[in-house]
């Protein structure tokens, strides 16, 4: 999809974005957002943040921090821009909305989330950001720099699958008294 595409696709996935934020109904960070969308549909991320960038601009959602994370909630415009707008919503992405979303939901809400990103600032200078969130609430973040893409990618990758043995690692190194 490009973002120049035509107008009806363009609005069609903003009314998803709507949908979704409409069926969460409490306030949800931009990470938990993008993976419950890319559950449903396979969205990118640019294409994402300009959707709500764009959903920002029209107050259909607002956008607040809190615990240092970027929280998005649907407005009472967006609710009635969705009611006139929710028929162009492909009926699939509805079902899969409807049917499948409480379980990916679940996992947002009762599971530890476990999450990294990386930033590159040039070729050779990279941010990793590590976070673990619980209930909206940051327990625990590192960010580290990486001289490469594939190191970035490796130290974010490795946090992903290993953070439950690498975050009491690190919580004992630091409380680790030297005497």
């Amino acid at each position: 999809m490009k973002l120049t595409s035509d107008n009806e696709t363009l609005a069609e996935k903003k009314a998803l974005i709507l949908y979704i934020l409409d069926k969460v109904s409490k306030p949800i960070s931009n990470d938990a957002l993008l993976k419950l969308v890319v559950s449903i549909d396979n969205m990118n991320y640019f294409y994402f943040q300009q959707f709500l960038l764009d959903l920002l601009e029209n107050k259909y959602i607002i956008n607040y921090t809190k615990n240092n994370e970027s929280i998005y909630e649907l407005t009472s415009e967006g609710k009635k821009a969705l009611s006139l707008v929710k028929d162009i919503i492909p009926g699939i992405s509805k079902f899969r909305v409807d049917n499948n979303f409480k379980e990916t939901l679940g996992e947002f809400q009762n599971k530890v989330s476990v999450t990294s990103d990386f930033i590159p600032h040039s070729e050779t200078d990279y941010s990793v950001k590590c976070k673990i969130v619980e209930n909206n609430q940051t327990l625990f973040e590192l960010q580290v720099f990486a001289g490469s893409r594939e190191q970035a990618k490796a130290i974010s990758d490795n946090w992903n699958n290993n953070a439950e043995e690498l975050y009491p690692k690190i919580l004992e190194i630091l409380t680790k008294s030297k005497k």
